[in-house]
């Protein structure tokens, strides 16, 4: 084979040394722009995970580079005035230009032919060679001559960052940040050998340009970070290497080879430097490459189809994970309210790759430290942080676990029944802070379906008072009542006869919406409603929460999420109206705030109020996650004490980014942003999630569904499998022996 590496930065060099290696009658050649020692930035990270793949691909580069390693286990983060260290993390930092010198020796001594200052960008100088390897950099001009074929996606960021080194050797890998006159900086630091470290500084657009940071020069930009992170720097100085202030870019292709032609590392993909490094994944892309081609001798189209189809789901995961890295670290601000304990877990936990369990098995003591500062600030004594109390107005929960709201079909006009006393019953016996009812609606033509529970008449209420007596006298967990009215998805058959689909006509009732928009093809178009229409719905949720009050329940949850009547009335998808009740967000909002002003008047003022919204509608031109902070900021404004984030289902074109605790991103925005109290709801499926969430701010109670249903004692669990005996679980007598 006759091979041509456009690049000489590690993906392609790593390449060449490992395919000469395989197949040492192979004709590799490197071309490179740059002269060999060129190089930009400073240090390189790897973990210990990555330095196992290293070793396995070629014993001599490993032996070399990890000879040459700067190592260190602890992560020091610096916050007003405070220095929190975490230990067990397994981190080796290398020289950027020394890695490079290894990898050109190993090329050189391998047989691999190396030509520097040479420019290439066009393929057409490559047309007598087998395969060509793209690894020319997050500027690819291959990747850009050809865009029509990799169709690539370029994700500019929000902040700016300017790439530095230091002569002060830091101990750990270090977080600084720094709140100034101008803005929140923050730095990552790490050593990287025994005299220098890396030194990358960061900060909001908004913070560069009042910092005057946009018209410096890279003297005067070094001059002021100098100046600003001098009790850390202990009078060493900031160097610059080809530095300057950029965004960071996340490059992403569709497709990564066409033809002989295939793009790795950088070229192909990038992931943010809070999550790692980017030379990691080029190695590893490289590793991926070979190994493909071996799979595949003489079949370069097919090596290539292999490669990419075996590496881009890893490679997926980790960008995703660095975007939400990245996000977290562009709205640093949001977070600064924080106390040091907190905002350090934040920010280790920030990707989810991390959570609490995880830190503890890393570093016991200092997850000792973060729990008992949590628990002080609840008032309890240490242990788990889902056990710490939550109190609101005058409710406390004696946990942070919520019981989410899951429809059981099960009722008969609106009539509930022994299902949901021994579902519901058996649900607060489990230990759970928080029992919520299902959605319980306000009128039988607010319903989904004709199972669909209802607290509309005065048999409604007994029946509901049955339930919360059970609760109240045979657990410790408190019920509340989520209640709401189906809008434009009502009049469906129930879940499991055929799920979403419509009712016959003699049997469905007339549906209600802010605008004449079905809900899907095949579904009735509801009546846009006027005036009289909204007295009736608005005395409607009056009756209902005043039977809820009659019925008990410590707390009322309105539903304004899912794109049922009220949070069809908010998202624009689904609210076209031209009168005061549509348009901007405030006019959108106008009737589901009149809603909550008379439902906030009925209800006792001694018990809470949360209200349930989707964060956003996951479609372009729908709600976004900042709506969602101005939607529950003017939730706040009337009277709300905690805001329920959900996200999605208020169109059948919505498309979720799912993952675990992938909704949790939008309440923790949410609470950070305006600090009202909030739940995180969607795919939180362990203790150990729930640990993280609550611990590190995200929210302040989490709501499970499905993993209730699976085990409806999942807190009790909880409680023996972390060797938790507190205040923060109670056992019914009955079940002591399992304890």
């Amino acid at each position: 084979m006759k091979i041509a590496v456009i690049g000489g930065g590690p993906a392609g060099l790593y390449f060449s040394l490992l395919m000469k290696k395989a197949r040492p009658a192979c004709e590799v050649t490197v071309v490179e722009r740059n002269r060999a020692d060129d190089t930009f930035g400073w240090g390189v990270v790897f973990s210990n995970e990555t330095l196992g793949h290293f070793r396995e691909a070629d014993a001599e580069s490993f032996r070399q580079i990890t000879e040459a390693f700067a190592r260190w286990d602890n992560i020091d983060t610096y916050f007003k005035g405070e220095v929190i260290r975490s230990g067990g993390h397994g981190f080796c930092g290398i020289a950027r230009r020394r890695l490079l010198q290894i990898l050109q020796e190993r090329c050189v001594e391998l047989g691999v032919r190396l030509e520097f200052l040479r420019e290439s960008e066009a393929l057409a100088e490559f047309a007598g060679y087998d395969l060509v390897v793209a690894a020319d950099g997050i500027n690819s001009k291959i990747r850009t001559a050809h865009e029509d074929v990799f169709q690539p996606t370029i994700e500019p960021g929000k902040a700016r960052f300017i790439w530095l080194g230091t002569t002060r050797r830091f101990e750990a890998f270090t977080f600084i940040i720094r709140d100034s006159e101008h803005g929140l900086f923050q730095v990552h630091a790490y050593p990287f050998d025994a005299e220098t470290s890396t030194f990358i500084v960061e900060t909001d657009a908004e913070t560069w340009r009042r910092a005057g940071l946009d018209a410096a020069s890279v003297e005067d930009s070094v001059a002021y970070l100098e100046a600003l992170f001098a009790p850390e720097l202990q009078g060493h100085r900031l160097m610059t290497n080809k530095s300057a202030w950029i965004c960071f870019r996340t490059i992403s292709c569709k497709t990564w080879w066409h033809g002989n032609t295939v793009l790795i590392g950088d070229a192909a993909h990038t992931a943010h430097f809070s999550i790692g490094s980017g030379t990691k994944l080029a190695m590893e892309d490289a590793i991926a490459l070979v190994a493909a081609l071996e799979r595949h001798p003489g079949e370069v189209p097919a090596a290539l189809a292999d490669y990419h189809e075996g590496r881009w789901l890893d490679v997926a995961k980790l960008q995703r994970a660095a975007r939400v890295s990245q996000a977290w670290f562009e709205d640093i601000s949001r977070y600064k309210h924080m106390a040091p304990e907190q905002l350090v877990l934040s920010m280790m936990t920030r990707s989810k790759r991390v959570t609490h369990g995880n830190l503890r098995v890393r570093d016991a003591g200092y997850v000792a430290g973060v729990d008992r500062w949590f628990a002080a600030q609840a008032g309890a004594s240490a242990g788990p942080p889902m056990f710490a109390p939550f109190r609101l107005r005058e409710l406390t929960l004696h946990n942070r676990v919520v019981v989410s709201p899951m429809c059981q079909y099960s009722a008969a006009e609106g009539l509930i029944n022994d299902w949901h006393l021994v579902h519901l019953g058996g649900l607060a016996l489990g230990g759970a802070g928080l029992v919520m009812t299902e959605m319980t609606d306000v009128s039988p033509t607010g319903r989904i379906t004709p199972g669909c529970a209802g607290l509309y008449a005065p048999e409604h209420a007994a029946a509901w008072r049955r339930v919360v007596e059970f609760v109240h006298t045979r657990s410790a967990a408190k019920i509340g009542v989520q209640i709401g009215h189906a809008g434009r998805k009502g009049a469906t058959q129930n879940q499991w006869d055929r799920p979403d689909l419509p009712l016959a006509s003699a049997q469905a009732w007339e549906l209600l919406a802010p605008s004449p928009i079905a809900w899907a093809p095949g579904f009735a178009t509801p009546r846009a409603m006027d005036e009289a229409d909204m007295a009736r719905v608005l005395a409607d949720f009056v009756r209902t929460t005043e039977l809820a009050a009659e019925a008990g329940f410590d707390l009322l949850e309105l539903h304004m999420a899912h794109g049922y009547l009220l949070s069809s009335f908010i998202s624009p998808l689904s609210n076209k109206r031209e009168d005061e009740y549509g348009g901007d967000l405030a006019g959108r909002m106008r009737f589901p705030l009149r809603v909550f002003a008379a439902v906030r008047a009925a209800w006792p003022a001694a018990r809470p109020m949360s209200v349930r919204i989707s964060a956003t509608d996951w479609i372009d031109g729908g709600l976004t996650g900042d709506d969602a902070v101005e939607v529950a900021r003017m939730l706040q404004a009337a009277g709300a004490d905690l805001i329920d984030v959900s996200t999605g289902q208020t169109s059948p074109e919505g498309r979720p980014v799912y993952g675990r605790m992938f909704q949790t991103q939008f309440s923790d925005q949410i609470r950070n942003t305006l600090g009202i109290a909030t739940i995180a709801v969607g795919n939180i499926s362990d203790w150990d999630q729930v640990n993280t969430i609550v611990a590190s701010g995200r929210a302040d109670l989490c709501a499970l569904a499905r993993p209730h249903l699976l085990d409806p004692h999942f807190t009790l669990r909880a409680a023996l499998e972390q060797g938790y005996r507190g205040p923060g679980v109670v056992w019914p007598p009955q079940y002591l022996a399992a304890r």
